[in-house]
Formats: structure tokens, C-alpha cells, sequence
């Protein structure tokens, strides 16, 4: 009997982990490596929510990518009996200054059938009187999109792997020379190596510290804060029942997510913060960006003026200079694949890409050129 190829996966957040599940169901023998671990805090996975919604400007790739994604949430869902995704709807508020993204975004939502509607700014104001829409001249409600449990969906892929046949091991990839890694393995944390026959590294911002050659000029890691703060007592209308998650491209794009858990009602500036540490930067939101969030939150949430604050996060994006993702073959190496580049927007394809990748691998098919290294080198 031939021996099964044996694939390294390097990194269990949204786009490795789905990756590794996905491979191992195609009868290959899968290693998925962490350095702390699925969903922790120092990872661009980590935390407790993620939006996942459709609307997505004049990229239509994304918005079938969010289709399928979706799709897969759901119907892992079921499988684990474990919950992933709340449907909350996602509510997009614009104007005509800013609403490029949002009017671009509708002919994808209705050629990949997903369910929206276009609301007038009487509309809005009827069913969320909770919400002052100055400035906002229309919207858009996506009813079937939400948000995902971040961090607990992290663990359930891992749990599924585990349970399916993965081999899991919780160690830091050393830096390497991409030459040799076909020969000496990848050298691990605990003073092991680790052969395998190809490799996909899936390790977010940590992707630019491993092939610095190749990323160095184009991935840039950004701090980003999160804030949650806390409703009126006995006040639901900001609840996940009665609330969408939302974003706002009336001036600066804001957005959030409402009270998940009785958190508190999330709220986060999309606007690229300075330039981070993901190992070893203080994960200390700063009194600047909580004054941008509290002038925000008063003005379009006007009962939440004064809202404590409960809780701070701080995350980081791995940007690439067009916001697409990374999925292809090392230009040098072909045993080696990167995938990553979430900026900001990726932890919805996560299913997808997992999906994506393990074509990729198996050479079902062929890398796409929107997500391809070789547009950096143009």
C-alpha cells in the first residue's frame, strides 16, 4: 500500500485550522502545529466574535467565498452539535459620499442569491429607533448573516481534527532557511524537527517573520482595538436578540456587534492602526482610540452615552497592500504553500479557504491569481 503523503500545517486559527480538516478528509496524514494554541490571544483568530456577512464591494469572489463559508458554518454546526454562528442579520448603513463599497456590492449579492434588502433612510429608522442615522442616507440588511464564536470555533475544528485521525502538536516553527526544509524538516521549539512531504504555513502574522524575503515588503501587521461596553440595566434593544451587527460607512467605517453573552456591545475602528509586535507587543488598548470609540458610540447610539466600559481587546490585522488574501505555492519551493493575509476580513472564509487549500495541495486545481505571490512582484 502506497504511503499516505504527509502535509505540516503551521498555524490552527481560521485558515489553518480548516485547512488541516480539509486535507485529512482527503485521506492524507496531516500534522497541525500551534505555538499557544487554537484560538489564543496573541492570535489573529482569537477572541470572541467575528462578522460574517456578504456584502463585499466589487469583489465577488469574496462574496461567494462568504456564500460557501456560511454554508460550511452551518453544516458543521450541525455536525458537532456545537454552536459556531449566531443569525443576527448584518446592517450596513452609507450615504453617497461613501457608499462606493456598499453600491458595488449588489449585483454579487443577487447573482450569488443571497437574501438582502436596500432600505431607505425612513426604513432604518423605523425598525432600529436605537440608532440615530444622521448622515445615513440608506442600508443595507443582509438577514441571514451574523457573527461567528471565534475562539470556541478555533477549538471545535481542532477537537474534529483530533477526533478524525490529526496528528496535533502545540510548538513554535524556528526561523529557517526555506532550502533546507525539505531536507532537515522544520526545526520545533522543544529542540524537535518535524519531516514531512509538503508544507502550508497558515500562521497569520508570523507568516512575514518566516519568509521575510518574500513578505517582508508586503505584509503589514497593524494593532487594532476592540471595546466593549455595557448597556442600561434591564435595556434589550442592543441585545443579540433585537440588534444586527453593523457597519458603518457613513464617515470612518466603524463597526460591531451587539451584546454576545452579556459581553457588552462590541465596537472597533477598521481604520489600520500603527504597525505591531504580534509576539511580544502589550496588548493595552490606548486612550486615544477608547475616545474615538466612547465620541462614536454617543453619537450613533445616543442611550449608550456614558456606557461603561467593560472590555478591551487587542488584536492585529495582517495586511497585504490590496487587502486580498494569500493562497499559492512558494515561488521557489514547490513543497511549500502560504496562505494568509486575512486583513482584517478573513476569519468568514475560513471553512472556504480550508476548502480552497486542499484543492490546492491535491492539485485539483490551480492557484488563483487574485490571492497569487506574483502579483507583489509586478
Amino acid at each position: 500500500m502506497a504511503q499516505k503523503l504527509h502535509v505540516a500545517v503551521v498555524g490552527a486559527g481560521a485558515f489553518g485550522g480548516w485547512t488541516a480538516l480539509h486535507l485529512l478528509r482527503r485521506g492524507l496524514r496531516i500534522t497541525l502545529l500551534d505555538a499557544w494554541g487554537p484560538g489564543n490571544s496573541r492570535a489573529s483568530s482569537g477572541g470572541e466574535t467575528r462578522i460574517i456577512r456578504a456584502t463585499y464591494g466589487p469583489e465577488g469572489i469574496y462574496t461567494r467565498m462568504a456564500a460557501r463559508g456560511l454554508q460550511l458554518w452551518k453544516e458543521h454546526e450541525a455536525r458537532w452539535g456545537r454552536p459556531l454562528f449566531k443569525r443576527t442579520g448584518v446592517l450596513w448603513m452609507a450615504n453617497p459620499k461613501n457608499d462606493g463599497f456598499a453600491r458595488s456590492a449588489l449585483p454579487h449579492l443577487r447573482e450569488a442569491g443571497i437574501p438582502h434588502q436596500e432600505l431607505s433612510r425612513v426604513e432604518l429608522e423605523k425598525r432600529w429607533p436605537q440608532i440615530n442615522f444622521e448622515g445615513i442616507t440608506w442600508g443595507i440588511h443582509e438577514p441571514e448573516g451574523g457573527f461567528l464564536f471565534a475562539r470556541m470555533a478555533c477549538q471545535a475544528v481542532l477537537d474534529a481534527f483530533l477526533a478524525e485521525g490529526g496528528e496535533y502538536k502545540q510548538a513554535a516553527v524556528l526561523p529557517f532557511d526555506s532550502d533546507k526544509a525539505n531536507r532537515g524538516g522544520l526545526q520545533l521549539s522543544d529542540g524537535t524537527a518535524l519531516n514531512a512531504d509538503q508544507y502550508v504555513f497558515a500562521c497569520g502574522p508570523w507568516l512575514k517573520q518566516l519568509f521575510p524575503e518574500l513578505l517582508g515588503g508586503n505584509l503589514k501587521i497593524t494593532k487594532q482595538e476592540v471595546f466593549f461596553f455595557g448597556t442600561p440595566a434591564g435595556d434589550d434593544r442592543f441585545s443579540e436578540a433585537m440588534f444586527p451587527a453593523w457597519a458603518d460607512l457613513g464617515g470612518r467605517f466603524m463597526y460591531g456587534i451587539p451584546g454576545n453573552q452579556a459581553r457588552g456591545f462590541k465596537i472597533a475602528d477598521d481604520t489600520r492602526g500603527p504597525e505591531f509586535d504580534p509576539t511580544s507587543g502589550e496588548r493595552a488598548a490606548s486612550p486615544e482610540s477608547l475616545r474615538t470609540a466612547r465620541a462614536y458610540l454617543a453619537f450613533r447610539f445616543p442611550a449608550l452615552k456614558g456606557a461603561p466600559l467593560l472590555e478591551t481587546r487587542v488584536c492585529q490585522y495582517e495586511n497585504t497592500p490590496d487587502h486580498h488574501f494569500i493562497a499559492d505555492r512558494h515561488p521557489e519551493h514547490q513543497h511549500i504553500w502560504l496562505v494568509g493575509g486575512g486583513s482584517g476580513h478573513g476569519f468568514k472564509h475560513g471553512p472556504a479557504i480550508g476548502e480552497m487549500m486542499a484543492d490546492l495541495v491535491t492539485e485539483r486545481m490551480a492557484p488563483n491569481p487574485i490571492f497569487g505571490l506574483a502579483r507583489f512582484r509586478k
